[in-house]
């Protein structure tokens, strides 16, 4: 095997299980991350994240010393950069952490090394951080000024995982593999196959950055429909779940599910790559993301009206109207809050509301600072017991397993149609 040592630079939601992965193949694997916190965790061989069956992977991986984390990359035979890619100003690609990950292998970089580029990019950006590299590396060749014959291979290969299942659909699902050249493509195969089942599909690293925007704007548009159903319903008195649950049974029609809004990492931000390289062609897919961002704004004057209709009916005191908000993460089950339409709408609830809020998420044990000042994370049982309007803003299986017989209040907000 031409790869002893492995190393992966930003060890959170994509990057700590790709590492633990290759550590659980018996492969010398070097995390690199700058949260002192997260290394320090990982080195006592547990997790700093919620991901199911991940914690025993890092920790059978780290009492076996196949995999060790770092604060500055260490010479290997391939890098796996796994760092975010938020976007800046009027919803630009910002590649100011990739730019920082290429900076930091630099100097550590050694003749037959592999790069691979896993972010989520614009178009482009492999090629573009393999410019960052040559420029500071000009003793080495990359492959755009030496081709096939180049010291450094380089090649870009997105995620496609779900949070929740990431241990299994990292292994089992196809991955897509944009080489710089065919050797570059060829070589990153091999490294991916020490652990992937699914099948290593080649193409060009700018085809396969935007076949992974593609794959997450072709979701967004998806639920953007449906979010435009449900405010659609909510005008003329339907029930829109119920509408869709009887449109789907149409054997070509097959309508997803609406919600507050659509968050997380990918869905919420690639869409945004495309239209800011692309912005007088891309018309559908910007329409489909102002849908979806404005959904929570509408969640939120449901909730206000909600409140309203309970001052009117009790004839009390604003102050005294407890208002909880059901999940905060961006989706079912997991703790990663990273551009939560949940977590926005909670946020803002908290600041608007006179009387006390409540916020359960059984996935966290403390609130982010933004909520801390103006809610008080529960239990399930107190919200239920004490709070006069309840807003379901995440389909948790604990909320899921909530009896009707348990909600005794008539003020309820339900984004996800599971207490209907």
């Amino acid at each position: 095997m031409s790869f002893t040592t492995i190393s992966v630079v930003g060890l959170g939601y994509i990057g700590l299980p790709t590492a633990a992965a290759f550590a659980s193949r018996q492969c010398q694997v070097i995390g690199v991350d700058v949260n002192q916190h997260a290394v320090d965790t990982i080195n006592r061989g547990e997790i700093h994240i919620v991901e199911p069956d991940l914690d025993n992977v890092v920790k059978t991986a780290v009492e076996n010393g196949y995999l060790r984390a770092v604060t500055r990359p260490l010479t290997a035979d391939a890098y796996l950069i796994a760092v975010p890619t938020p976007f800046k100003g009027d919803h630009e690609p910002d590649l100011r952490y990739v730019k920082a990950a290429a900076e930091s292998i630099a100097p550590v970089l050694k003749k037959g090394a592999l790069v691979v580029l896993e972010s989520t990019s614009p178009v482009g950006a492999t090629e573009q951080m393999a410019g960052w590299l040559a420029e500071l590396r000009p003793d080495l060749s990359f492959p755009q000024q030496a081709g096939e014959q180049a010291d450094i291979n380089i090649a870009y290969c997105p995620e496609r995982v779900l949070p929740g299942q990431v241990m299994i659909e990292l292994i089992k699902n196809d991955r897509v593999i944009g080489g710089m050249t065919a050797v570059c493509s060829t070589r990153a195969c091999e490294l991916y196959n020490i652990f992937l089942e699914g099948e290593c599909v080649v193409t060009h690293s700018r085809t396969a950055e935007m076949c992974k925007l593609t794959e997450n704007s072709f979701r967004d548009v998806n639920i953007a429909f449906a979010n435009e159903l449900s405010l659609i319903c909510a005008e003329n008195g339907i029930n829109v779940w119920e509408l869709i649950s009887l449109a789907n049974r149409h054997p070509r029609v097959n309508i997803l599910q609406p919600g507050p809004g659509v968050g997380g990492h990918c869905i919420a931000v690639d869409p945004w790559f495309i239209v800011a390289q692309s912005p007088q062609y891309a018309r559908l897919i910007r329409t489909a993301r102002e849908v979806n961002d404005s959904k929570p704004l509408w969640v939120i004057e449901r909730v206000k009206a909600a409140v309203a209709d309970c001052l009117s009916d009790t004839e009390g005191r604003a102050s005294d109207v407890t208002l909880a908000c059901f999940g905060l993460s961006f989706k079912p089950n997991i703790d990663d809050l990273r551009e939560s339409p949940a977590m926005s709408i909670a946020e803002k609830l908290a600041c608007w509301h006179k009387g006390k809020t409540l916020i359960v998420e059984p996935n966290i044990d403390s609130l982010p600072g933004s909520l801390a000042a103006h809610s008080e994370l529960v239990s399930l049982d107190v919200a239920l017991q004490q709070a006069d309007v309840l807003v379901l803003l995440v389909d948790h299986h604990e909320f899921k397993a909530i009896t009707g017989e348990q909600i005794k209040q008539p003020w309820v907000v339900d984004t996800k149609g599971i207490w209907r």
